[in-house]
């Protein structure tokens, strides 16, 4: 009843603005009609209510092309949970990954995923970087520097852009007063010419006024409100490099509880729930090495990986129960 007269008080476009529901729906319905003999067996409701189920629970993005993740603030963040989930325990076993690496596992979620998008994050041992791990110096880096440092450049893309094309115009030498602040149809074209600059590694190694950086981005605090946050990261220096900006609010807790995606730093390698279900498929498995065990295994996994996931394209379906075929057999032949 509390609910119901808070939400009396907001008005029909402002909620289909903060929740991105039009999309969703329009989302759905087009997967409804390319997969229409897949779905509707199940029936219209079910279907639905199954699909806007794992919106709400992050699992919508599994499998999904790169434009639909990409598509609205919530996407973003679950591909980032998602993520985390599915291979924390990297950070766990304490491993060192590279770009590549990292891009692997990445497309293991989104087949498309680009190389660009994680050297946003991470750049190779010859630039600098929003990642400082010990061993930058070999490209490598560990799972928590990683996936913080991506975290803020898969979310806030266009708002780190906007702020690099300001500070290119305030290391060039310009007034603040005649600062451009880039709208998000000129962003794009002005970052790209500022990274053809023969000088542009060489200038980000220097730095710029921390007030005066504050004062001209102001105005994209008012679009992407982050104002607190900047200011704080901000205030702690007199001088700030473009790249010991960004290391400052991957670090930033504020920015992370925003999202709302991951965990602080220092619980992010622990999952409980998580945990219980590896055990539990470690258990089934270990059981007995024959194939009765070892199937229930992974047709559980098989289960857990279709509820997660109810709208992944019929090609990715194909794929696993070729798969699952294919092990079935080999386990009936090992009987014999």
């Amino acid at each position: 009843i509390k609910n119901c007269f808070i939400t009396k008080f907001i008005t029909a476009e402002k909620y289909n603005s903060d929740s991105q529901v039009l999309f969703y729906l329009n989302d759905a319905v087009t997967q409804l009609l390319d997969h229409k003999e897949e779905y509707t067996q199940f029936g219209l409701v079910r279907y639905f209510a199954e699909y806007f189920s794992s919106v709400k629970n992050s699992n919508h993005v599994l499998f999904r092309e790169l434009n639909y993740i990409r598509a609205t603030q919530h996407n973003r963040a679950s591909f980032i949970r998602v993520f985390w989930r599915c291979f924390r325990q990297i950070g766990k076993s304490g491993d060192l990954l590279s770009v590549p690496e990292y891009r692997s596992l990445l497309q293991l979620l989104c087949p498309d995923f680009p190389l660009e998008a994680v050297q946003s994050a991470s750049r190779d041992a010859n630039q600098k970087t929003v990642v400082l791990a010990d061993d930058i110096s070999d490209g490598l880096m560990s799972f928590s520097d990683f996936i913080y440092a991506f975290q803020l450049q898969f979310c806030y893309q266009e708002f780190l852009d906007s702020v690099q094309v300001i500070y290119q115009d305030l290391l060039a030498g310009k007034s603040p007063n005649t600062v451009i602040v880039p709208t998000s149809s000129s962003v794009e074209q002005l970052v790209s010419v500022a990274t053809e600059e023969s000088d542009r590694e060489e200038q980000q190694q220097d730095a710029v006024d921390s007030s005066t950086l504050a004062e001209c981005v102001d105005a994209l605090c008012e679009r992407f409100k982050h104002r607190t946050c900047l200011r704080e990261v901000l205030e702690q220096t007199d001088k700030v490099s473009y790249y010991g900006f960004l290391q400052s609010l991957a670090n930033h807790e504020s920015i992370n509880q925003t999202i709302g995606a991951l965990p602080s730093k220092e619980e992010l390698l622990i999952d409980p729930e998580m945990d219980q279900e590896l055990d539990k498929l470690i258990a089934q498995i270990s059981v007995s090495p024959g194939s009765n065990s070892s199937g229930s295994a992974i047709g559980g996994l098989k289960e857990v990986q279709r509820r997660a996931s109810p709208r992944r394209n019929i090609h990715h379906r194909r794929k696993m129960e070729v798969e699952s075929d294919g092990s079935t057999e080999e386990t009936d032949s090992s009987e014999n």
